[in-house]
């Protein structure tokens, strides 16, 4: 009281009496929790005085008032290096503002919002010219999901590269203009910070239950790019890296993130951009180019890899224009609802699926031995629960090779992988084993070699349960049936 005569500031300082009180209990370093204080009222600097010495005041009734030492202390140490601690939605923005990106258009949903609001705090410092007092960003917050598709998708046919941040709830919303996005060829990159489903579900919890939907999103044939960062390291390389190869591909890209990734801190290996980068804008003729070509299709296979070259508008006054449609077409941008001109068109961008898979990240393989008849297969955000319960296992003598998926599509490693083993556990935050189906699917993989291990209750699988049911199932495999 003879401290603090205003009873509001009694009221507020009293935890940080406790804080004091904790400090000394502790032996921690009270500089170091002094200039945590400094760092957290840096704008209210006013303030700060009355918090140190609110600080102090619970330090010294400890250090006044025990005798005895608390059996608990805690030490500074330093065992992380040069570690940071991160959010993977933080990242994300980061790696799409390094990446190029200079349009966002979007609609708040959890919990992928603070994507575009990291997004748009970074453009504030890093997009902001000062000289014209300009910022050479535009960021749109739409009126729904399906808006901010179409804003995305208006933006990169013009030529910038254009992003939206959401949820599975907002991809279902887009799933008529990611498909004029896939088939029209128009590069797209689209955050998917997976929630609990379906519907609204769990919005504040964690799964990875988007994989099908997201996979093949829309109507028709359509096939999409998916990425799957472990980290928020990851995070940021891979949202830079989407920009670019729904530049080269010409396609929708999905990065596949999570709550439990997304908005929770990681410990994390800094964030590093080499400065020397280009990015990767993929087949766009220039006026030049034009002038020298003889001819211009827009869905011409001119190099066989089943990529067209295109144009930004306004590119040459005669040449190089194309009607961009959502219907069938020859390769010259015509309508047609011939049958030749659709197969035509349909197996080029087969073709170009396959091409795709020489770009995206390839899995990563640890094979413990090469004896064993057992693997497991895992994916973003389960991978460090994985690989500790992968030496748990080989603590058990139970000797397992694994391999993690960073992205789809899954490229001939994969399959070869799984059919050296003879039982291979497939873990994921899902009910219906969506990662599995997708294997059995895409690489023809036999159905009972495949053995789920699922969580999704909401809450980041644990290496204690894989552990478990990856042990349990191992067991009961090597069982020897009894004699009759």
């Amino acid at each position: 009281m003879e401290h603090y005569r205003s009873a509001r500031k009694q009221q507020l300082l009293k935890n940080v009496v406790y804080v004091g009180a904790l400090t000394a209990l502790l032996k921690m370093d009270m500089d170091v929790v002094n200039e945590i204080v400094g760092q957290q009222f840096a704008h209210k600097e006013k303030l700060i005085p009355d918090n140190f010495k609110a600080l102090e005041l619970g330090a010294n009734y400890i250090l006044d008032n025990f005798q005895k030492p608390f059996p608990l202390s805690v030490e500074k140490r330093d065992l992380i290096g040069d570690k940071i601690l991160i959010d993977g939605n933080t990242a994300t923005a980061l790696g799409l503002l390094y990446g190029g990106a200079t349009v966002a258009a979007w609609y708040p949903i959890t919990p992928s919002t603070s994507v575009t609001q990291s997004f748009i705090n970074y453009a504030n410092k890093l997009r902001y010219n000062r000289d014209t007092k300009k910022f050479n960003v535009a960021i749109l917050q739409a009126e729904d999901e399906l808006a901010a598709i179409g804003m995305v998708i208006g933006a990169a046919w013009n030529g910038a590269r254009a992003f939206t941040s959401t949820s599975g709830a907002g991809v279902s919303l887009m799933n008529e203009f990611i498909g004029l996005a896939y088939f029209a060829e128009i590069p797209v990159v689209i955050i998917n910070v997976q929630r609990g489903g379906p519907s609204t579900g769990m919005p504040t919890r964690t799964q990875q239950a988007d994989i099908i939907s997201t996979a093949y999103a829309s109507h028709g044939d359509t096939k999409h790019i998916l990425l799957f960062p472990a980290n928020p390291r990851e995070c940021f390389l891979m949202a830079a890296q989407s920009l670019d190869l729904a530049d080269r591909l010409q396609t929708p890209v999905f990065l596949m993130s999570d709550l439990d990734l997304g908005m929770n801190d990681h410990v994390s290996e800094p964030l590093e951009w080499d400065d020397q980068r280009k990015y990767d804008r993929g087949k766009v003729l220039t006026a030049a180019q034009l002038d020298e070509a003889e001819e211009f299709g827009r869905y011409l296979d001119v190099d066989g890899d089943g990529i067209p070259y295109r144009t930004y508008p306004g590119t040459h006054p005669t040449k190089g224009a194309f009607f961009t449609r959502g219907t069938s077409r020859d390769e010259y941008a015509r309508y047609t609802e011939q049958g030749d001109a659709y197969v035509r068109n349909v197996n080029r961008l087969s073709k170009k699926w396959e091409t795709s898979k020489s770009y995206v990240p390839e899995p990563e393989i640890s094979n413990s031995t090469t004896n064993s008849n057992i693997a497991i297969v895992y994916f973003g955000t389960s991978t460090y629960a994985t690989q500790e319960a992968c030496d748990m296992l080989k603590d058990k003598g139970i000797e397992v090779n694994s391999l993690r998926l960073r992205a789809f599509p899954f490229q001939n490693i994969v399959g070869e992988f799984i059919n050296k083993h003879d039982h291979v556990f497939v873990i994921e935050q899902n009910k219906d084993a969506q990662m599995r189906s997708l294997l059995i699917t895409e690489e023809s993989i036999c159905p009972s070699k495949l053995i789920p291990v699922l969580n999704y209750d909401g809450l980041p699988i644990t290496a204690d349960y894989i552990y478990n049911e990856v042990k349990r199932n191992v067991e009961s495999l090597t069982k020897i049936p009894s004699a009759i």
